[in-house]
Parts: C-alpha cells; sequence; structure tokens
C-alpha cells in the first residue's frame, strides 16, 4: 500500500489582492499590529508551515489614481514578521522582497536578523520588478528586461547565500559580476536552520529554472487539476536536472476557500463573497482596463460599453493591477458572453473567474486538498482568505481536525524551524 502524503499548508495575510472582502463588517485593519498577531496566532494553532506577506513597493494606481483595491501605508514586511515572531513560537515568516530594487548584503542582513531572532522561521519569496512605474521610486529609476532581471536574481541570490554560509565566520564573501562587485562579510550570527528558506512564485521557463536551481518552494498559481499536474511534473523534472532530490522543492498553489455546514450554505457563502469582492467602483476599474479609456459615465449595474470604444495598446492599469495584451479579444469575449446571459458590467466582472475548487463542508474540502496533493497536484496550499483578519479561524477549527484524521496532517510541530516544516514527515511515514 502506497504511504499517504503529508499535506503542506501555508496562509497568506489577506491584504492587496482581489479576493479581500473590505465591506464586510468583520473587515479589520490591514495595518493595526493585532491584525498580523491575530492571524499569525491562528496559522500556529493550526500548525500551519509559515505566514506569507505579500510586498508591494509602489501603489497601484489607475488613471494616474490611486487603484481602489490598494492599501496606503501598508507596514514593511521584514519589521511586521519580526513584531509576529515576538507573539509566536513555531510558525515560519515568509516576507516578498525583490531581487530588482534591493542590495544583497542589506537584504541578506535583514532576513538573517529575523531568522535568528525568530530561532530559524525566517523565509523569502524572491520576486523580480520588470516596469519603470516601480523604479521611478528609485535612484537608478528604470526597469530591467526580463533576461537581465532573472541574471541579476541569480546573482543576487547567489550571493545571498555565500554571505548566510560564512555569517558567524571570519571568512569573506567576494563576488563580481555584471550587476555586483561585493566584498562583504556579515556581522551577523550564523542561521539556526542553516539558511533562511527561499519561495519563488514565478512561472516563465525563467522562474521555473531559477527555482529548481534555489527555491525550498514555489508559490504556484496552478490549483485545479490538468494545469495543475502538468506544472507539478514540469518542475519537479527540473529540480532533478538541477542536481536536487524532487522533495528538496515544495509546490504550493495559492488557493481560496469558502465553508459552509451544507453544501448549499457554502455555495450562498460563495455567492456572496464574490459579489462583495467586486464593488461598483472595482468592476468598472476592471473593463476600464480592457476598453483601454476612462468609463465613469457607465453604470456598473448597466450593460458593457460598445466595443467601438476599446482603444487598443492603452495602459491605464500601472504597478501590479492586471495588464491585458489583447485588449479586443478580451472586450469581444466579455460582449459574447454578457449579451448571450444578459448580465450587466458588475454581473460580468463577478462571473468572469471560474469558481474556484474548495467551496463546501469541512468535510468536502478536507476531501478535495487530500486527493490534490495524493495526485501529485500539489505538495499542500498557501491558503488566501478573504476577511482580515479571522479568515483563517473557521479553517483552523473546521478542516484541519478532518485532514488531521485522515492522516495527512501533523497533530504536532515536529520541530521548530521552517527548513524542518517543509522537510518533516508525517509522525507515522
Amino acid at each position: 500500500m502506497t504511504a499517504k502524503r503529508r499535506v503542506h499548508l501555508a496562509a497568506h495575510f489577506p491584504g492587496v489582492n482581489n479576493t479581500t472582502i473590505w465591506s464586510d463588517p468583520r473587515a479589520g485593519s490591514q495595518i493595526d499590529f493585532t491584525s498580523f498577531e491575530h492571524f499569525g496566532r491562528t496559522a500556529e494553532r493550526g500548525l500551519f508551515d509559515f505566514v506569507f506577506l505579500a510586498e508591494g513597493l509602489r501603489v497601484r494606481e489607475h488613471a494616474g489614481r490611486i487603484h481602489d483595491l490598494d492599501v496606503v501605508g501598508r507596514p514593511d514586511s521584514i519589521s511586521v514578521l519580526a513584531a509576529v515572531a515576538a507573539v509566536t513560537e513555531r510558525v515560519g515568516l515568509v516576507a516578498t522582497l525583490n531581487t530588482t530594487y534591493n542590495e544583497p548584503f542589506e537584504l541578506a542582513r535583514q532576513l538573517l536578523s529575523l531568522d535568528v531572532l525568530s530561532g530559524g522561521r525566517a523565509g523569502w519569496n524572491v520576486v523580480t520588478t520588470n516596469d519603470a512605474f516601480t523604479g521611478a521610486n528609485f535612484r537608478r529609476g528604470g526597469y530591467l528586461g526580463s533576461a537581465d532581471r532573472y541574471r541579476r536574481a541569480d546573482d543576487f541570490v547567489e550571493l545571498a547565500r555565500a554571505l548566510w554560509e560564512h555569517a558567524g565566520t571570519r571568512a569573506e564573501s567576494v563576488h563580481e559580476s555584471d550587476f555586483f562587485d561585493v566584498r562583504a562579510r556579515l556581522d551577523t550570527p550564523a542561521s539556526p536552520q542553516g539558511r533562511p528558506v527561499i519561495l519563488q512564485a514565478g512561472v516563465s521557463a525563467e522562474g521555473r529554472d531559477f527555482a529548481a536551481r534555489y527555491a525550498d518552494a514555489i508559490f504556484s498559481p496552478f490549483a485545479t487539476t490538468g494545469p495543475a499536474e502538468e506544472f507539478y511534473e514540469d518542475v519537479k523534472a527540473r529540480v532533478v536536472a538541477a542536481g536536487r532530490e524532487p522533495d528538496d522543492l515544495k509546490i504550493l498553489p495559492g488557493a481560496t476557500f469558502v465553508l459552509g455546514d451544507t453544501p448549499s450554505e457554502a455555495d450562498e457563502r460563495y455567492r456572496y463573497e464574490r459579489s462583495a469582492q467586486i464593488s461598483g467602483a472595482t468592476a468598472l476599474r476592471t473593463i476600464e482596463a480592457v476598453w483601454g479609456r476612462e468609463l465613469s459615465d457607465f453604470d456598473p449595474d448597466g450593460p458593457l460599453p460598445p466595443l467601438d470604444l476599446v482603444v487598443t495598446g492603452a495602459q491605464l492599469a500601472e504597478g501590479r493591477a492586471t495588464i491585458h495584451h489583447d485588449t479586443r479579444g478580451v472586450a469581444e469575449a466579455w460582449h459574447e458572453r454578457a449579451e448571450a446571459e444578459g448580465l450587466s458590467i458588475r454581473q460580468a466582472v463577478i462571473t468572469k473567474d471560474a469558481r474556484p475548487p474548495f467551496v463546501g463542508t469541512p468535510g468536502d474540502i478536507a476531501a478535495r486538498l487530500d486527493e490534490f496533493v495524493q495526485a501529485r497536484g500539489s505538495d499542500g496550499f498557501i491558503l488566501v482568505p478573504t476577511i482580515t483578519p479571522t479568515g483563517l479561524d473557521e479553517f483552523t477549527e473546521k478542516v484541519i481536525p478532518l485532514l488531521q484524521e485522515r492522516g495527512v496532517y501533523p497533530t504536532e510541530y515536529a520541530d521548530t524551524t521552517l527548513r524542518s516544516h517543509l522537510l518533516a514527515p508525517l509522525p507515522s511515514a
């Protein structure tokens, strides 16, 4: 009989993304530390591998105005996680940090400091940035093309790893390349877990190769069968080609969930949540990004604007908002569906994405998570709740015990470091 595979779980703090429900009475502050404290404590109570914070180096804009889903003034991730470390004991602490505009020595020192102070719980989600909009915040400005972004990221991570390897010794790290000319020695003690854990979130060929070489986990966008298994097989093969074992890298798709005590209650909650995520203003901003022009005179509860208003090649959204390349084709597809189904602007936006797979009773969701991992669609999931900061509570209370009953989830942390969480097998394995 084949041994059951462990389900790994992590939790993304619900913040600047299109799944967060801002208007719900239960929604709390994005910047009050008690929100981060509550979320971190809940994740630890649920034996999650880590909590995960996103990064935005510049507030998104739409038509020159702040995007309606962004947060102004959200604290720096390293600072937040250092504070969360003080009120938790085991859960990992992962920050998204950019290699395009940071410097290796400073970032390596900050992460290692967090790692040491937290007892070996720090992780780094490595990302790059390719737009001049973000680059305008920095002295050198501009941006790097895709190939150079990954070349710099390779150099950056190689140098950071060398610095971590020599931490606590008198050895000097020397690195000379097109991007860096560094002779450095960290003044920070060595990591309790060898080095901070590395995550990566890119799915391009360059991103997959980068993850295969360096990452301990990858934040995947594939949480549905078919694409998930293809991605899993491809990335694991690249890990082996890079001279590593397949299980050295955990593949963890981001996934939202909606719970209900009955299937019909879960369906009703899903309909409410999806509608709450898309306000009239959000709906208009979404179609403006496709039509390439401001459409504030249109009623979000009325029909889509005519196709002759589409401006091809225009870009209203800057920063992290979605960019459409074939805007005419997207607009035509939206029009065809809206006319066939009698959808308003807001209804078209609400229904544009496929229904997520994890909507149901606690038993349904526990079974689907388990089945997904056993089928090698992933090694687990990074859950993205919709409510700040209590959206993880119900999952922890109702689904985690069922995963434990199925024998695919631990009943206690095996050790204290983030690396041990990712590598530890089930106690019965």
